[in-house]
C-alpha cells in the first residue's frame, strides 16, 4: 500500500533528515516537503547528517509549494500532531485509527474522480452478484505533519479523514517532528503486518558420524593415558559416552572443543612422566 509522509512548512534542516531516518527504520521512502524554510532543505548538511544513512530517502524527496500537489494519488490522509492540542476534531491514537482502517471499518475516498467511476461501476457489478467489491480500496495513505512552532492549520486538519494524536505525559505532551514521525511510522508498520523475522546468526553446523567417531577415539586415547580407562577391563565406559554425544547432538565447533580438552589430557599426562 503506498504510504506517504507530507511535512508542511518545516523550518529546521535537522528534522527533515530525522524524518528521513525514521521513515527509513520503518520501510518507507515516499516523502514530500510543502513549503519547507529552506529551499536546498535536501541538501543541507544538518540534513544529511541527522539522516544517518537514509540518504535514498532524502534522493527521493519532493518539495512542492501546495498540499494538493503532495497528495496527488493519495485517498485516505491522517493529519497528526505533536500535541493534541493542535487539532480541533476528535482525535484516535494512531494504532486506533490504522487497525481500524486494515480491518476495512473506515470509508475510504476515491483518489481521483476516475476511481470515483470505476468504484461506482464496481459497486453496481457487485450489487448484481451479491459480492463485495475489491477495486474501491485505497490507493495510498497520507500522513500529515504540521511545522514546528505552529502545528498545521485549521483548513489542513478538517480536509484530512481522521486527526491523530499520540498519547503522552498531559504536563509535557509537545515531541519533536522527528520523535512524532518515527512513532506514527512504527504503528503504521505494525499495522501492516511488521517486518518477517530474520535470522542474522547462522545455524551451527551439526558434527556427522565421521567427526563424533574421530572425537571419541581421541578421548578413549586420553582417558586411557590419565587412568580413567583400563583397555584390560573397558567395560561399557567408551559406548556410554557414545550415547551421551549423541544425545547432545554435538556440533563442529563442539567437537573441536572436546578434542581439545582430549589434547590438554595427554599433554598433562605427558608431562607428568
Amino acid at each position: 500500500m503506498k504510504t506517504r509522509f507530507v511535512l508542511i512548512e518545516t523550518s529546521h534542516a535537522g528534522n527533515v533528515g530525522a524524518a528521513a531516518r525514521a521513515m527509513k527504520t520503518m520501510g518507507f521512502d515516499d516523502l514530500v516537503l510543502v513549503r519547507p524554510r529552506w529551499a536546498n532543505v535536501l541538501r543541507k548538511e544538518e540534513t544529511i547528517q541527522r539522516a544517518s544513512g537514509a540518504l535514498d530517502v532524502l534522493g527521493n524527496a519532493r518539495i512542492v509549494e501546495t498540499l494538493d500537489e503532495a497528495l496527488d494519488g493519495i485517498s485516505h490522509l491522517c493529519a497528526t500532531a505533536m500535541t493534541p492540542r493542535d487539532f480541533g476534531p476528535p482525535t484516535r491514537t494512531p494504532r486506533q485509527h490504522f487497525e481500524m482502517l486494515m480491518k476495512g471499518e473506515l470509508d475510504v475516498r476515491p483518489a481521483d474522480t476516475a476511481q470515483a467511476v470505476q468504484c461506482l461501476a464496481s459497486g453496481v457489478a457487485a450489487a448484481a452478484e451479491s459480492a463485495p467489491s475489491a477495486t474501491c480500496n485505497q490507493t495510498g495513505v497520507g500522513l500529515l505533519f504540521g511545522c514546528e512552532r505552529f502545528g498545521m492549520s485549521n483548513e489542513d486538519v478538517y480536509r484530512s479523514d481522521v486527526a491523530l494524536s499520540i498519547p503522552s505525559n498531559p504536563q509535557f505532551g509537545s515531541l519533536n517532528l522527528g520523535a512524532a514521525i518515527q512513532v506514527v511510522a512504527y504503528e503504521w508498520r505494525q499495522a501492516l503486518g511488521g517486518f518477517p523475522v530474520v535470522e542474522h546468526t547462522p545455524q551451527p553446523q551439526r558434527a556427522d558420524v565421521a567427526q563424533v567417531g574421530g572425537m571419541l577415539q581421541h578421548w578413549e586415547e586420553a582417558l586411557t593415558h590419565i587412568g580413567f580407562l583400563d583397555p584390560a577391563a573397558p567395560k561399557k565406559l567408551m559406548p556410554r559416552l557414545n550415547q551421551l554425544f549423541n544425545r547432545a547432538q554435538l556440533t563442529q565447533e563442539e567437537i573441536h572443543i572436546l578434542r581439545g580438552v582430549a589434547k590438554r589430557m595427554l599433554m598433562s599426562e605427558a608431562a607428568s612422566r
